[in-house]
C-alpha cells in the first residue's frame, strides 16, 4: 500500500463537492501516476469541520471558499505550517499573490492555482513552466465565460443585452449577482495574475483598467457583422516602449482572428513571443467539474514533484496610452455637411477612418465608422470634440478593434 496522501478541503460548495467526488472516483488513477493514494482529511464548512484538526491531518490544503476573508488568513496558515495549497480564487491570487507566494517560498512548499484563471484550460501552468524561459511578449484572450455567452447570444438572436443576460443565468453560466463578470472585474483579476506570471512583474489588480459590456446594444453588434467583426471581452497584458499595459475591453475582431470563432461559455488564451510566434489554448472556463479537474490537477502535480514557487525579476512601469483601432457608433441630424464636419474633427486629431455604412433613420441618420489604429489619446480628444457636435442625437458609443487577423 502506498503512503496516502491526505488532503484537506476547505469549502464544499459546487466546485468542492465536484471535487471530492472527482477525489474518490480517480484515486486509483492519481496513485498510478503519482505513487500516492489522495484521500479527504476532513471538509471545512459554515456548519462542520474544525480548520485547525483539518490542518494538523493534512498535507494538501485546498481552498475553494472564494474571496479573500476568511481564506487569506486560512491559506497563510497553512503555509506557514508548511503545507502545500492548491486555490482555485482568482481575488486571494490577484490582490494578495506576492504575500502568498513569498510564505511558499519561505516553508518551502508550493501554492498552485491553475483554477483560478481559463478554468480547465492549463494556461498558468503553460506560462509558468513550459514557457518559463521564455520572453513573453504578450497574453491576451476571454478568460470570463459569462460574458461570452451573452455576447454569443446576442450576435446568434440578436437578442438585447439585458434578455440575453436572463438566459445565462438561467441556464447557470451567470451568478444571481453577475456584476463582477459584466462590468470586467473578474476578468480584470485574472489578467492580473496571467501578467505578474508572463511578466515576473509584481503587478497589482489596481494596475488594471477594465470596462464591461453593459452597454453594447443589438444595433452594435448587428453593424459590426456588416462590417466582417465579431464582439469579445478580452483581456490583454503586453508589453509596451519598456513598460506594460494591463487591461480588459470589450472589442471587436475580424474573422481572421483565432478567437473570433470561441463562442459561448468557453475561455481561450493566446500566448505571444518571439521564440514560440503564437499558442492558443481554448476550453470550457467554468462548471463546477471542469474547474474541480483543473484543482485536481494541481493536487497531482504537487505529488508528482517539486516546482519553482513564483518570484517577481522585474519592476515594469504600467503605460496607459496605448494604439488601438475602435469602432464608432453616432446618431446624428440627417442634413447636409454632418459626415464633413466628423472628417474634419477626425483629420484635425490624426485620426484615419477605414470603413464607414451609414443608414437613415428617419429625420436622423446613423454612422459607423471603424477608425485605423493609432493612438488612444488622439481618438479619445475626437471622441470627446464629436459628442458636443449640436447634431449629435445621442451619446456616441465607441468599441475598440483588433485588427489582427493572423492570416
Amino acid at each position: 500500500m502506498s503512503t496516502p496522501a491526505r488532503i484537506g478541503l476547505l469549502g464544499r460548495g459546487t466546485v468542492g463537492g465536484a471535487f471530492e467526488g472527482l477525489i474518490s472516483e480517480r484515486a486509483p488513477a492519481v496513485e498510478a501516476a503519482t505513487g500516492r493514494h489522495p484521500e479527504i482529511a476532513g471538509v471545512l464548512r459554515r456548519s462542520e469541520g474544525d480548520f485547525e484538526r483539518i490542518l494538523a491531518d493534512s498535507e494538501i490544503v485546498v481552498e475553494l471558499i472564494g474571496g479573500t476573508d476568511p481564506a487569506r488568513d486560512y491559506v497563510l496558515r497553512a503555509l506557514h505550517e508548511g503545507r502545500h495549497v492548491v486555490t482555485a480564487n482568482k481575488q486571494l491570487i490577484a490582490q494578495h499573490g506576492d504575500e502568498l507566494f513569498a510564505a511558499a517560498r519561505e516553508a518551502g512548499v508550493q501554492v498552485r492555482f491553475e483554477a483560478a484563471v481559463a478554468g480547465v484550460v492549463p494556461v498558468i501552468r503553460v506560462i509558468q513552466e513550459s514557457l518559463a524561459a521564455t520572453r513573453i511578449s504578450k497574453v491576451f484572450g476571454i478568460v470570463n465565460g459569462t460574458t461570452n455567452f451573452i455576447l454569443t447570444e446576442m450576435a446568434a438572436s440578436g437578442a438585447s443585452y439585458e434578455d440575453a443576460l436572463a438566459r445565462a443565468q438561467d441556464l447557470g453560466y451567470a451568478e444571481a449577482d453577475p456584476t463582477e463578470d459584466v462590468n470586467g472585474a473578474d476578468a480584470a483579476a485574472k489578467m492580473a495574475i496571467l501578467a505578474r506570471l508572463a511578466f515576473h512583474s509584481p503587478i497589482r489588480l489596481d494596475d488594471v483598467t477594465y470596462e464591461g459590456i453593459e452597454e453594447i446594444q443589438p444595433e452594435d453588434i448587428a453593424y459590426a457583422k456588416e462590417l466582417g467583426l465579431s464582439l469579445k471581452l478580452l483581456g490583454v497584458a503586453e508589453r509596451v516602449e519598456g513598460g506594460l499595459s494591463v487591461r480588459v475591453f470589450p472589442c471587436f475582431l475580424y474573422g481572421g482572428h483565432p478567437l473570433a470563432p470561441v463562442e459561448g461559455p468557453f475561455n481561450a488564451v493566446m500566448v505571444e513571443a518571439p521564440a514560440i510566434t503564437e499558442i492558443t489554448m481554448s476550453g470550457p472556463g467554468a462548471g463546477g467539474v471542469e474547474t474541480a479537474t483543473a484543482v485536481l490537477g494541481d493536487v497531482v502535480s504537487i505529488l508528482s514533484g517539486e516546482a519553482p514557487v513564483h518570484e517577481p525579476s522585474e519592476q515594469l512601469e504600467i503605460v496607459s496610452d496605448i494604439a488601438s483601432a475602435f469602432y464608432l457608433h453616432l446618431e446624428v441630424a440627417d442634413r447636409p455637411g454632418v459626415l464633413a464636419r466628423i472628417a474634419d474633427v477626425l483629420g484635425r486629431n490624426q485620426v484615419s477612418v477605414r470603413s464607414v455604412v451609414q443608414r437613415g433613420l428617419g429625420d436622423d441618420a446613423r454612422l459607423v465608422m471603424v477608425m485605423h489604429e493609432g493612438p488612444e489619446a488622439r481618438f479619445r480628444a475626437a471622441l470627446d470634440e464629436i459628442a458636443g457636435l449640436d447634431f449629435l442625437r445621442a451619446k456616441p458609443r465607441a468599441i475598440r478593434v483588433i485588427e489582427e487577423e493572423f492570416v
